[in-house]
């Protein structure tokens, strides 16, 4: 895991992270209160949490799966 992106990409994954893990909260909320049905609600809820958490992991060690595997994005 060795890094692979710059200042400007690792504060783009941060707030990417951050993003995503308040959009899961709002979605638990939902769901919480029956807005959303539970089964789709929970899944989303989960998907969100980890992928927000695993953009900050990035952002925090300044590596990119996708740049890893050899795709250039453009941050």
């Amino acid at each position: 895991m060795e890094c692979n992106i710059d200042k400007k990409g690792r504060l783009a994954r941060l707030f990417t992270g951050i993003a995503a893990i308040a959009f899961g909260i709002l979605i638990a909320l939902l769901t919480y209160v029956s807005v959303i049905p539970a089964s789709l609600g929970w899944l989303a809820v989960a998907g969100s949490t980890f992928g927000g958490a695993f953009a900050i992991f990035e952002a925090r060690k300044g590596w990119c799966i996708v740049r890893a595997i050899g795709i250039k994005t453009p941050l």
